[in-house]
């Protein structure tokens, strides 16, 4: 396979970064690769998909690794896991014996491992420069269940139709499932045993980046989890802060402690981005101070500084995230490129242990396991597709109202040179909706198996 044929298989299965980020994958692939980064951190709390797929399915995705390392024609491929991680670490030292361009390397149990910044230092000792992308250091990072997608698109000829969703929280089963994407939240948490209470809000995603949806939206290709936590919790308290609110109590009461600076894992790594004085340029009215505010397009928005690292409960993140909108809205593209040579002296002793984090979050009786199922979840009711699950262009429908659909079969397609990912059926059913936002499918086993879409 050469890198053209490996690039057309993964487009044409819809592949996109199924961590959350939702770059199409083909886009990633090129030559000039030194090294393939298998990422297993999966850093946020309560998330367990990537260390159980890992731990299962570890020949399929370890063979596919090897082979894109090849097709890159990179040195070698790192797969890369937490320390906390005893099953999965056991499972890939009884396989990798056997691919010679593979190595594993062993993350310490921080937040945000995961980050691909911080996954590069950690596995390989350089840093990405300011602004820039893995590539310009020779490094591409994979997620472990896009690596397994890709394995499937290869060997199984079946594009991303199901997700792998980490169900927890104040549920009655915590559990992961393999779902059809499209399935409403409403359905998964049925399937955990329900919520444990009445009174209930729901994080898609973990719970120092997800975000709040209710109970009808869909799975899509990069929904990791699904946290149902109480209304007054912490965690979702956060969330529900008013901007202008938050605004005030900076004004009011920051510090200048310097703590969410000290603990930013980017900062860390000698890139510019320093919280603190982003919250002094805007509690002070600042404006000639344009760095101040330019050094906000370097966050990665990991939510260290508001979720753990602030002593007054200030939100650095969301006012940083405010401001990079109305930056780039304003078209101010990243005017930073500095080149760390080497990280702060103090990084080692500045890492966030998980175990703090979690405590800190008030997740620790949550924090339990969540047995990954063999069963597949297959939807009773409607599911809704929605056509911009990934990076780029939104899909167009290449479906009608009335088309009967089979598993698989193309409901949305990329313009030619365009960046994005298909999207495919991920039920036999018929069309009931179709919109510029999203395809409709009322789920159906009634018919001879024949369908009128072409994949």
């Amino acid at each position: 396979m050469n890198i053209n044929e490996l690039k057309n298989i993964v487009f044409e299965n819809g592949i996109v970064g199924a961590g959350g980020a939702g770059f199409p994958t083909h886009a990633k692939l090129s030559a000039g690769v030194d090294t393939v980064i298998l990422n297993g951190a999966e850093c946020e709390p309560l998330l367990r998909v990537d260390r159980q797929l890992l731990a299962v399915y570890t020949d399929e995705i370890l063979m596919t690794l090897s082979l894109i390392v090849d097709t890159l024609g990179a040195k070698c491929g790192l797969v890369a896991v937490k320390s906390a991680y005893k099953a999965t670490i056991d499972s890939v030292k009884n396989s990798i014996v056997n691919y010679k361009n593979l190595e594993m390397k062993i993350l310490p149990d921080v937040y945000p491992a995961g980050d691909e910044i911080v996954l590069i230092y950690e596995t390989t000792g350089k840093i990405v420069p300011e602004g820039s992308i893995p590539i310009s250091v020779g490094t591409l990072v994979m997620n472990v269940e896009t690596v397994l997608n890709i394995y499937n698109a290869i060997y199984l000829k079946h594009p991303v139709t199901e997700k792998y969703v980490t169900v927890t929280g104040n549920v009655k089963c915590p559990s992961t499932f393999k779902v059809k994407v499209g399935t409403s939240v409403a359905e998964l948490i049925e399937k955990a045993g329900g919520c444990l209470e009445e009174d209930y809000e729901i994080i898609m995603g973990g719970p120092m980046t997800g975000k709040i949806v209710d109970r009808k939206a869909p799975i899509t290709k990069t929904t990791k989890a699904i946290i149902v936590l109480p209304k007054d919790h912490p965690v979702i308290t956060k969330r529900k802060t008013n901007i202008s609110i938050e605004l005030k109590r900076a004004m009011s009461v920051c510090s200048q402690c310097q703590m969410c600076t000290n603990l930013c894992p980017r900062h860390l790594l000698g890139h510019s981005i320093e919280p603190h004085k982003v919250m002094n340029a805007v509690a002070n009215g600042i404006i000639a101070d344009t760095t101040a505010y330019t050094i906000t397009l370097l966050c990665s928005e990991c939510g260290l500084c508001e979720m753990y690292s602030c002593h007054q409960s200030l939100s650095p993140r969301k006012i940083i995230s405010q401001i990079k909108t109305k930056l780039r809205q304003n078209g101010v593209k990243n005017p930073h490129s500095k080149k760390p040579e080497k990280a702060d002296i103090m990084r080692n002793e500045r890492l966030v242990p998980m175990e703090r984090l979690i405590s800190r979050l008030a997740l620790n009786k949550y924090n339990v396991d969540a047995p990954l199922s063999a069963d597949t979840i297959v939807p009773s009711d409607s599911i809704i597709m929605q056509l911009n699950q990934h990076v780029g262009v939104a899909a167009n429908p290449v479906v009608k109202v009335g088309d009967m659909v089979k598993e698989g079969d193309l409901i949305g397609d990329i313009p030619n040179n365009k960046l994005g990912a298909r999207l495919h059926a991920s039920v036999d059913g018929v069309i009931i909706d179709v919109t510029d936002h999203s395809v409709v499918i009322e789920p159906r086993g009634d018919f001879n198996g024949q369908s009128n879409r072409i994949s």
